[in-house]
């Protein structure tokens, strides 16, 4: 871990988002939820690229990806999952697992097509969410 990588500081910084410490990764719950279910999910190596990582590590993160966007997909039930895994602004691998909607204003054009205001929910309604995605994830 880097201190001076906002990915790495996050798992602390966020403590309130937390989802669930996998193996290889951290996933929390992203607190903008203009996009319902919108979740990143990071790796605990600091690393920017897939190809740094062992081939089984790789493997078994991926899986990790997938048992997580499988959860969204059940929690949310949305016409199509997102995996963006950019890295062009914070060089860390990680995701953004975003469940997607035939009804949003932005489908469907990437979520940063264009600015939307944030959707910032109360305390307990980050819990609830939070709550449903790890019940999804057992």
């Amino acid at each position: 871990m880097s201190d001076n990588c906002p990915m790495c500081r996050r798992w602390n910084d966020d403590a309130e988002l937390h989802i669930e410490e996998q193996e290889h990764s951290y996933t929390i719950l992203n607190r903008d939820q203009f996009f319902p279910g919108y979740t990143l999910l990071f790796t605990k190596q600091h690393v920017t690229e897939l190809f740094h990582l062992d081939r089984a590590v790789r493997t078994e993160l991926m899986e990790e990806v997938s048992r997580v966007a499988e959860a969204l997909s059940g929690v949310f039930r949305p016409d199509k999952i997102n995996y963006e895994l950019l890295g062009n602004m914070v060089p860390h691998i990680h995701w953004h697992l975003v469940p997607r909607f035939s009804t949003e204003s932005l489908w469907p054009r990437p979520i940063w097509a264009e600015a939307h205001i944030e959707l910032l929910l109360s305390a307990d309604q980050y819990r609830e969410r939070i709550s449903l995605i790890r019940q999804a994830l057992r």
